[in-house]
């Protein structure tokens, strides 16, 4: 899978010339990368991502978008859906970078477009390091989950997690590991796009194939490595039998 590029501009003639410098850039190195969307609209941008939440970017953004979402709003946003993705701001507004660390983005780089000189050699060196880290995660590092816990923000090897169960509590979930508990904000149904690997045994449960002891037909629950048993729903019990089935051939 390649890595997927992305501007977010309002400045039409900006924007057309980080398009020319992201696609002549990545010709003459032969990167294996792709503009995939250009656009002044963020809402446009996040739909996209999260209809297509298996692919990792690298996301130039403007922070004033002369939108009712800015910037930071934006990457944070893409941040929830594209835990591995790259965001790099490129703005006149420098002295909103210690904004990065409150919205807990994670920026690579913070672009300052009125440094026209350096410009397209910072937008040059932000691919190639992206590009390397992409390759470097795709080929050794073990993908990461994020998520919010109280103020803090933690990322868990995705092979950790055993399973999701929707909490008791309003638009929260509970994530378990092989010995801890964590409960955090989030719906199942964002939970699925961002991790299409893991299959939804119920509508409260979310599960690791990779940590399924035992399937239980009939009490209709499934066991995990962790002795977590999580309901399975009349409809998904032979579906979810099929898929265990296919992958112990």
């Amino acid at each position: 899978m390649m890595l997927s590029v992305y501007i977010c501009e309002d400045n039409s003639s900006q924007r057309k010339k980080m398009e020319q410098f992201v696609t002549d850039f990545i010709m003459i190195e032969a990167l294996d990368m792709e503009l995939i969307l250009s656009t002044d609209d963020p809402e446009e941008m996040l739909t996209y991502v999260r209809q297509n939440p298996e692919k990792v970017g690298l996301y130039f953004l403007d922070i004033d978008l002369g939108h009712q979402m800015n910037g930071m709003t934006l990457a944070s946003a893409l941040r929830e859906i594209d835990d591995l993705g790259k965001i790099v701001f490129v703005t006149t507004h420098a002295e909103m970078s210690f904004l990065t660390f409150t919205y807990k983005i994670e920026a690579m780089d913070f672009i300052l477009k009125e440094e026209t000189h350096q410009l397209q050699t910072k937008v040059q060196s932000c691919i190639i390091t992206a590009y390397q880290r992409y390759v470097t995660d795709r080929s050794g590092k073990k993908k990461l989950f994020q998520l919010k816990v109280g103020d803090t923000q933690q990322s868990l090897p995705i092979d950790d997690i055993i399973a999701f169960e929707a909490s008791t509590s309003a638009h929260r979930l509970i994530l378990y590991t092989e010995d801890s508990e964590l409960e955090f904000y989030g719906t199942m149904k964002n939970l699925e796009q961002r991790l299409p690997n893991f299959f939804r045994s119920h509508k409260s449960y979310l599960i690791n194939l990779n940590h399924v002891s035992q399937l239980k037909k009939q009490e209709r629950v499934v066991e995990m490595s962790n002795g977590l048993e999580c309901f399975v729903s009349v409809r998904m019990v032979s579906k979810l039998a099929k898929v265990l089935h296919q992958r112990n051939e």
